[in-house]
């Protein structure tokens, strides 16, 4: 039986019904960035028959040169023909990829435009769309299995989070828009659906909302003031000199750097609020009498008791990242004071210590409009 919501909780099934809306809203806006760069090609599956590898050249560790790719197209207009495909090795193993007969591989077929005939063929990469589409289709089901209706709100605040990243953040950045200001926006946004979807339309889920996005706010300024004074550009974003030479040159990317650290830290900061606002719930229906003061040190110790192991989560997501860059600077004995002055590192630490600067203060944030929120004293 589903954990379904009691009857009189009809603003919460409003709230629900309301994300659904903005969230189709979302997924059918469109933007001048869906545009097609390549309108007589098309991307079909297919299965790798036969390879011709005598067009690469191994240097070392990398490869370099061409590889020959016959594929049986599976699907689409073409379906059904074999089709000769290039490979091109630049020599980066990182984007590199190699074929074998019996994989499975995304085609860019090229088309005559009128006769709609097989111009070219690019093997662009290994095909995945099938297995990623079951591994999201097997976590709905074990989340709706489990949390229930729960689940289903999750569901719902995680679609809408990604339709919001995808059809508002990133192209208003695009577009030129303040990108600090336009995160903080999205964020706030983001902040009270959650919130709100999970806890509910109720003091528990204001309470949440104003401590996190308190952090937030807080966290968003640390990152503007040590950004400068650390130096720190937005090139040390992966593909953002990609993106300046895309024909967008225009782009602040130290902003946009500053706006991915409290954009970041925002789910844990949330994560954080929750907890406090949740307990603090619990004690003031347990005992309706109880001070604003003993209301505040409860929070206060509740938001101690889960600050730790949220900071080092952190740690963990940030540090995760950029293991092979640590282990090639202890390969090579770089000394510590070269390793903490390159930018690269001292991003990292940026992104570590000012996120964990957000969950420290949002503890005493949520206890505080927690204990004015709960309180019955006048």
């Amino acid at each position: 039986m589903w954990d379904l919501p009691r009857k009189d909780n009809k603003k919460d099934i409003l709230f629900v019904i309301l994300t659904l809306i903005l969230s189709t809203g979302l997924f059918f806006l469109p933007h001048e960035f869906q545009r097609d760069a390549y309108p007589n090609s098309v991307r079909v599956k297919g299965r790798v028959t036969e390879t011709d590898n005598s067009g690469i050249h191994q240097f070392g560790l990398v490869r370099q040169g061409d590889q020959t790719v016959y594929a049986e197209v599976l699907e689409g207009e073409h379906k059904g023909k074999t089709v000769e495909a290039g490979n091109i090795l630049i020599g980066t193993l990182e984007m590199d990829k190699i074929f074998e007969p019996g994989d499975s591989a995304l085609l860019v077929l090229t088309l005559e435009p009128e006769s709609r005939k097989v111009i070219s063929a690019v093997a662009f990469d290994h095909y995945r769309l099938d297995k990623e589409l079951f591994l999201l289709g097997l976590f709905i089901v074990l989340l709706l299995a489990y949390a229930q209706w729960t689940g289903l709100k999750a569901l719902i605040s995680f679609g809408f989070t990604a339709l919001m990243i995808w059809k508002i953040l990133l192209p208003g950045y695009l577009r030129g828009w303040d990108p600090v200001m336009l995160a903080l926006l999205v964020t706030a946004v983001l902040t009270a659906v959650i919130i709100f979807l999970i806890a509910g339309m109720n003091k528990k889920g204001l309470t949440a909302f104003l401590g996190g996005f308190l952090g937030i706010i807080l966290t968003a300024v640390l990152a503007a003031v040590f950004t400068r004074d650390f130096k720190i550009h937005g090139a040390v974003v992966k593909f953002s000199e990609t993106l300046l030479y895309s024909g967008y040159p225009h782009l602040n990317l130290t902003k946009i750097f500053q706006a991915g650290i409290f954009l970041a830290a925002s789910g844990a900061v949330m994560d954080l609020a929750m907890d406090i606002a949740a307990s603090m719930k619990e004690l003031a229906d347990k005992h309706p009498g109880i001070s604003r003061k003993e209301l505040l040190v409860s929070g206060l110790r509740v938001g101690r008791a889960v600050m730790g192991t949220m900071t080092t989560t952190l740690l963990l997501a940030y540090s995760s990242g950029y293991a092979a860059m640590l282990m090639v600077f202890i390969a090579q004995g770089t000394p510590l004071e070269n390793v903490f002055n390159l930018t690269y590192v001292s991003a990292e630490i940026l992104h570590t210590l000012v996120g964990s600067f957000g969950l420290v203060t949002v503890a005493p944030f949520t206890a505080i409009t927690g204990a004015f929120i709960y309180s019955t004293e006048k």
